[in-house]
């Protein structure tokens, strides 16, 4: 999906999206339901993991650019499983090739199996060359404001701090590090890992996420569908109330009806 004119679009390296909802195509039962919940969720971008799904390295299997064409969706290749800056490095370089030179990709360098927690150093390393090679880098990053600081003056287009642990779903663990990330960029933040149902997607926005990318919360939930509708709905509804600004927060009650001139 291209560019687009809606008032409070997503902008990424200079692209418009209508949504502020990132989806992944992993995990989900075939190729049919990665469609029809990519389309529930009314996503423009996707995510694809060049190492475990099909976009055309092998002419044998069902491809997923055949549901979810490039005409249609931005594909955002990424490096989930990638344990070292240069395989990161070189997935997305051969992912440009599959995707006839686009250059927006998802970065992420993991640092173990078992947390699947970034690994920071390799991180940074592979931004740099990627950068340099002219890619626009949206980056999988700790929830670190120094680490993030360092990656947008590499000149990544995204930082994307967990939320908590990839497929988690355990929400939003330290908002008060998002908060401070939001604070100080100058690119857009978008949550990326831990989001388990429609309200963590709320509440990352109201903090003042740009966007929300998610996977496992949808593909793992009893009805994916539905659940790529209520988080479409959670996203808009999180960025409206950010948009709106709250309430300030009281120690004492405030009726909700005026009082004056009431009979005392």
């Amino acid at each position: 999906m291209q560019a687009t004119t809606h008032d409070d679009g997503l902008t990424i390296a200079g692209v418009t999206y209508q949504s502020r909802l990132l989806v992944g195509s992993g995990k989900y039962r075939d190729l049919a339901q990665t469609r029809a919940a990519t389309l529930a969720a009314g996503a423009d971008i996707i995510t694809v993991a060049i190492r475990r799904v099909n976009i055309g390295q092998d002419p044998t299997a069902p491809n997923l650019l055949d549901v979810l064409p490039p005409s249609q969706f931005t594909i955002l290749p990424n490096t989930a499983g990638c344990y070292t800056a240069a395989d990161a490095v070189y997935t997305l370089q051969l992912a440009r090739e599959l995707l006839d030179g686009r250059k927006l990709v998802k970065l992420e360098v993991l640092g173990d199996e078992k947390t699947l927690f970034p690994h920071m150093p390799e991180t940074l390393k592979a931004a740099e060359i990627l950068v340099r090679d002219g890619f626009d880098v949206m980056v999988y990053c700790s929830d670190d404001p120094i680490q993030a600081r360092l990656l947008e003056s590499i000149g990544c287009v995204a930082v994307m701090p967990l939320a908590s642990l990839i497929g988690s779903g355990m929400g939003i663990v330290n908002p008060w590090n998002l908060s401070l990330i939001i604070e100080q960029a100058t690119v857009p933040v978008l949550v990326d890992a831990g989001v388990g149902t429609a309200s963590d997607a709320a509440i990352a926005m109201e903090l003042g996420c740009d966007g929300v990318l998610m996977n496992t919360a949808i593909a793992g939930a009893g009805d994916p569908l539905r659940m790529a509708r209520a988080m479409k709905l959670a996203v808009q509804a999180g960025r409206e109330a950010r948009l709106a600004g709250r309430m300030p927060r009281k120690f004492a009650a405030a009726p909700s009806s005026p009082m004056a001139g009431r009979p005392a």
